[in-house]
């Protein structure tokens, strides 16, 4: 049976902008455990309430299950109760999915954020349903939506139906599939689990009117300022305000780190590297910013008034 949490504790710790921890590396691609934990600290003191593992920005796809297990407890640990600690599985079949799960609760993680594989559409909204009542046995879970994107909103939306219907112990859910479905969303779950938006700050003013606690926010892991600017500006309803700075730095920003060679997570490394909290590798065979590109990327950042 899983250990019940306050909901209103969780959808407080979701409110606002949520970092997702992006595992640093040393340049040989073992993790970097000391810049994991500076990662942590950085995060905390610039106001985060909830300390976020993702199967994506955490590199899951490129750590092993002992490593994924490895980075769960150190930033169970290094947390100490200092922010709500959301751990992730990755692409786990059931089985596999509640074995981490009791792993991820006897560690201490608030949340699990549960992925399952959906290889060649081999799901249905009853067998993913299952899996979440399953794995919720045994702990709070949140869902991705992700998972949804290459199924379509009707796929989507009858699987959320299904699973708020039957599966009690789901307290959160994060949207990576936006637009229309994130409306449709909010009007279904807002009353029921907390929601946050992936991506970007339109993503979250788009859902914002339909129920949108909180949105993954690049920004707080470097220049916290931007991120609270914009989330005080939701907050006094000063729309022109957050309008003003996403269009002023949060689309230059990613227009530019998404055409950085290496993609989009390259250009995050390097930004940790110039922040001082860590260093810019990445486990090959993904790229690491060269020394020019280093160079270039904080040029860029400066121009923009964020570094």
């Amino acid at each position: 049976m899983a250990a019940t949490i306050d909901r209103d504790q969780v959808r407080h710790a979701l409110t606002g902008p949520i970092p997702s921890v992006r595992t640093p590396f040393n340049q040989d691609g073992s993790v970097d455990v000391d810049g994991l934990r500076a990662v942590i600290d950085f995060d905390i003191d610039a106001g985060a309430k909830a300390i976020v593992l993702t199967a994506g920005d955490s590199h899951y796809i490129a750590l092993s299950d002992v490593e994924i297990s490895q980075v769960t407890q150190i930033t169970v640990d290094h947390v100490a109760g200092r922010a709500l600690v959301v751990a992730a599985d990755r692409y786990y079949h059931t089985r596999q999915s509640i074995e981490f799960a009791k792993f991820a609760a006897t560690a201490g993680a608030d949340v699990l954020m549960v992925l399952p594989p959906d290889w060649g559409q081999s799901t249905t909204p009853d067998s993913l349903t299952r899996h979440y009542a399953a794995v919720a046995e045994h702990m709070p879970i949140m869902l991705v939506t992700g998972l949804f994107i290459p199924r379509g909103l009707d796929f989507a939306m009858s699987c959320l139906r299904q699973t708020l219907d039957q599966v009690p112990d789901v307290v959160a859910i994060k949207d990576d599939f936006c637009g229309e479905f994130a409306r449709k969303m909010g009007l279904l779950l807002h009353d029921h689990w907390a929601i946050w938006s992936g991506g970007q700050k339109q993503n979250h003013m788009n859902a914002h009117p339909y129920g949108c606690d909180g949105y993954l926010s690049s920004f707080l892991s470097f220049h916290p300022d931007t991120a609270h600017r914009y989330w005080q500006a939701i907050e006094a309803h000063d729309l022109a305000a957050a309008q003003a700075i996403i269009r002023d730095i949060d689309m230059p920003f990613f227009d530019y780190v998404i055409g950085v060679e290496g993609g989009f997570d390259a250009a995050v490394h390097g930004i940790l590297e110039l922040s001082g909290i860590a260093s810019r590798w990445r486990p090959p065979p993904y790229y690491s910013l060269s020394d020019a590109q280093m160079e270039e990327l904080g040029s860029f950042l400066q121009g923009l008034g964020v570094l």
